[in-house]
């Protein structure tokens, strides 16, 4: 798998709602949204194929939604004077691991593999193993590919508290990332959703 490139550019909050075109104020409450960007519309270092968005609460609750909303969590405008310590509730990262289910991009793979390994740290999903899928021609790169089984809490919002759901696994491809590129994901994981990852 190729590695994520160095100077990335996640976009941060906009500060102005893509509905109406005003200010979002610091401290105001709004709708932040990841979104798709079709292929024939990414920009270069469009590699995850994601940008953040926001929308006024206003607005959000008279039905705006954005095309190609992915996914979506409600938050507060940051002061750019104040230290950042905004966190993603548990069941935004949850929905994200659910809703990239199929991606087959390296980046969504990669993506999708850091956000399990969240979860896993703040135990709310649970290893139980691995799969192992052989490639068909032996001398193929990679020659074969691991998918980790893992058991998600049946209620995030109980935490490492709550039961496991054992009647639901998840399957996880590892996409065999080093160090420096789980943390390269990681930081950009936490700048797309504002968060401390």
């Amino acid at each position: 798998m190729s590695q994520l490139t160095p100077g990335y550019d996640v976009q941060k909050p906009s500060g102005f709602c893509l509905a109406t075109g005003r200010s979002l104020e610091p401290g105001e409450a709004c709708y932040s949204a990841l979104v798709d960007i079709p292929a024939e519309q990414r920009e270069p270092n469009d590699e995850l194929g994601m940008k953040r968005v926001d929308v006024s609460v206003d607005a959000w609750q008279q039905g705006y939604r954005p095309a190609g909303l992915f996914s979506f969590w409600k938050t507060t405008v940051p002061d750019p004077q104040e230290k950042k310590k905004t966190f993603v509730d548990d069941a935004v990262l949850m929905n994200l691991l659910r809703r990239l289910e199929d991606a087959e991009e390296p980046q969504r793979l990669a993506f999708r593999y850091v956000v399990a390994l969240i979860l896993m740290r703040k135990k709310l999903l649970r290893y139980d193993g691995v799969e192992r899928e052989e490639a068909s021609n032996p001398e193929a790169e990679p020659p074969a590919r691991e998918w980790w089984l893992m058991t998600p809490k049946a209620d995030v919002s109980k935490g490492h508290f709550g039961k496991w759901n054992e009647d639901e696994t998840l399957r996880v491809l590892d996409p065999k990332l080093d160090e420096a590129g789980v943390e390269q994901v990681t930081k950009q994981l936490g700048e797309i959703l504002e968060a401390e990852l």
